[in-house]
């Protein structure tokens, strides 16, 4: 945690997230919970990090564990966008420090304390770090026994990343998709637990888990997770594993190291079958009584979501308690915001995300509520009274069709919600839809590398508004089930589409594709960014004409304006040919891209470290 407060707790950008006097939409868990001055949310996180150094040091122990859980809460209830498992996991291994015995060993206080100094702990503390590190692994593996993850939806782009390679040459991107990144990390995280508890399987698992978290690691912008879980897995091992291998270690260096003598007998542990040592006290029992009443209400949580109904938005509720990570992946294709002046009647549209710092919003019923609330206030200084919001968020989950996340004709404002009841304007995912998902692969197979194509699906009488830009010079809409309207708005003309059936789209101009049949429509846009094949082509050309050039295939002079092609820097941008500096820059890019990916690994390590000091510069 010393090293996790710069970075994902935000100390480093703390004057960017809480800037006193912004107009901006925060998202905490209770609505009375604020920021406090910027000024005060230093001091906040100076403390926090003063108590997660303590801890490390076994320094004032008790107070240090104090000095980092409160604000360490208090900052995880002010943001619900950042929340997560690992976050989550953190606030309650700090907890759990505060009532052990984690300073008996190399610690300060036992240096200042000989009842403390190399004493031993009591069982219980080591029970109850073990099964929460157990409830992580083996509640994820459940979780993942969800079929999108079984049938290798869940993470279909992972096996691209340049991890896999080694696994790419025996078997197939896909396959390395479904055998190793869905149903390798399945059968890890249902069996980690197991395998670390017992000694025969303990140094396999150890490899095993190790190789997991360190992929982890570089596939995945999570923070100190992966170290964190990394140096959880020697609790598996025994207790005394420290005092072994300093005692293997060289003996000039033993006066730095931690002592190699047996630890002394503490008030804190009863020693059954010895006189005087087996009677339990009251501090033992509650200690005992504490560790299974937490443990039963962990395994609980991860399935309370029949209690927090109003946080289920086609996830199994609160995202940050459940342990399902990497479960779903999302996908967005259209958001758009709606006010209405509740007096003159006027529409208008927002900005997708203004007056906020963050994006989650548009997956959580619960942020959404808050969201409208906060515009609903902040909208009054640009003279819209009383305004109507409305949200119209588009999502795929796990590859299948977009489709709508809420009700887009109901005033969030003013609607009906509740941590403890189903939400009303959520809209159910479209589960029977899934088997289509095959079928979007055959479609994409069958394109060039030139056209895309979004897969769509509505629900009966409601319509989606949407716009051709003029990029898109060759858009068409083809529909795969039930039947559309489609309006085309400039023209007032109509045009019924049913299963099978195509049209093309003029670009420049909006359309609107009602649902007119009694179940969900399916459709698709197939469409080519002509404005980017023609700069392709033309920046092609510019790429053949310099290789001709260099090679001295062409020996007519190149005009001024596309000199810079030789010379490969531009000294006039405004003088330049705007076709060359593109041509120019992206070749730039292309060329650090390069660079980076040739990267030694001691030039990898230097760029690493240069990252983390100007971030722990900046946090100071």
């Amino acid at each position: 945690m010393v090293l996790d407060i710069p970075q994902e707790r935000g100390l480093s950008y703390l004057d960017h997230k809480y800037l006193d006097g912004l107009d901006v939409c925060r998202f905490p868990l209770f609505n009375f919970l604020q920021p406090l001055t910027l000024d005060w949310m230093y001091l906040t996180y100076v403390i926090m990090l003063l108590g997660a150094l303590g801890i490390t040091l076994g320094c004032f122990y008790r107070l240090s564990c104090l000095l980092f859980l409160l604000p360490y809460w208090y900052v995880f209830f002010l943001d619900k966008t950042s929340w997560n498992n690992h976050s989550y996991l953190y606030g309650l291994i700090g907890f759990q420090l505060t009532l052990l015995n984690a300073n008996r060993y190399w610690s300060i206080d036992g240096f200042l304390n000989p009842r403390k100094r190399n004493a031993h702990v009591p069982l219980w503390n080591y029970t109850l770090l073990r099964t929460q590190i157990f409830i992580v692994y083996f509640i994820a593996g459940i979780k993942k026994l969800d079929a999108d993850w079984v049938e290798g939806y869940s993470m279909g782009s992972l096996s691209r990343h340049w991890l896999f390679d080694p696994f790419k040459l025996i078997m197939s991107e896909e396959m390395t998709s479904l055998v190793i990144v869905h149903w390798g990390g399945l059968i890890l995280d249902l069996t980690a637990g197991y395998l670390l508890f017992f000694d025969v399987t303990r140094p396999a698992a150890l490899f095993f888990v190790s190789y997991f978290h360190c992929m982890n690691s570089q596939l995945f912008s999570i923070g100190m997770f992966s170290y964190t879980m990394l140096a959880t897995s020697p609790l598996f091992c025994y207790p005394d594993w420290p005092r072994r291998l300093v005692a293997k270690s060289s003996s000039c260096l033993h006066w730095l190291l931690p002592a190699t003598q047996p630890p002394q007998e503490s008030a804190a542990c009863v020693y059954p079958g010895r006189k005087g040592k087996s009677q339990s006290r009251l501090r033992h029992k509650i200690g005992a009584a504490f560790t299974v009443l937490y443990i039963i209400e962990q395994l609980f949580l991860p399935y309370s979501h029949f209690i927090t109904q109003g946080y289920n938005n086609w996830t199994n509720g609160l995202y940050g308690y459940s342990w399902d990570m990497m479960v779903h992946s999302r996908s967005h294709q259209h958001v758009k915001i709606t006010y209405k002046d509740g007096i003159t009647g006027e529409i208008g549209y927002l900005n997708p995300g203004v007056f906020t710092q963050t994006r989650r919003w548009k997956d959580h019923a619960d942020m959404l509520k808050q969201y409208a609330v906060c515009l609903h206030g902040l909208l009054g200084a640009y003279n819209i009274s009383e305004p109507e919001i409305y949200f119209d968020v588009w999502v795929s989950i796990n590859d299948r069709f977009q489709q709508r996340l809420f009700d887009p004709t109901v005033d969030i404002v003013k609607a009906d919600w509740s941590p403890f009841r189903r939400t009303p304007w959520l809209k159910p995912l479209l589960v029977d839809l899934s088997p289509w998902r095959a079928k979007f692969q055959e479609v994409e197979d069958s394109l060039d590398n030139q056209t895309d194509v979004v897969f769509i699906a509505d629900f009966p009488g409601l319509y989606l508004e949407n716009f051709v830009s003029e990029d898109l010079g060759n858009t068409s809409i083809q529909v795969l089930q039930g039947e559309v309207n489609v309006e085309i708005v400039k023209d007032a003309k109509n045009f019924t589409l049913k299963e099978g059936e195509r049209m093309q789209l003029p670009a420049g101009e909006y359309h609107k594709v009602f649902t007119v049949s009694p179940g969900p429509s399916c459709y698709m846009y197939i469409y080519v960014n002509t404005t980017a094949v023609t700069l392709e082509q033309k920046l092609t050309r510019l790429r053949e004409l310099k290789e001709k050039v260099e090679n001295g295939s062409e020996t007519s002079p190149l005009p001024p304006e596309l000199q810079p092609l030789l010379s490969g820097t531009i000294d006039d941008v405004s003088s330049a040919d705007p076709l060359v500096v593109a041509y120019l820059r992206r070749e730039m890019r292309v060329a650090e891209a390069e660079r980076r990916r040739n990267a030694t690994i001691i030039q990898r390590f230097e760029r690493f470290v240069n990252k983390k000091y100007y971030m722990m510069r900046r946090s100071s």
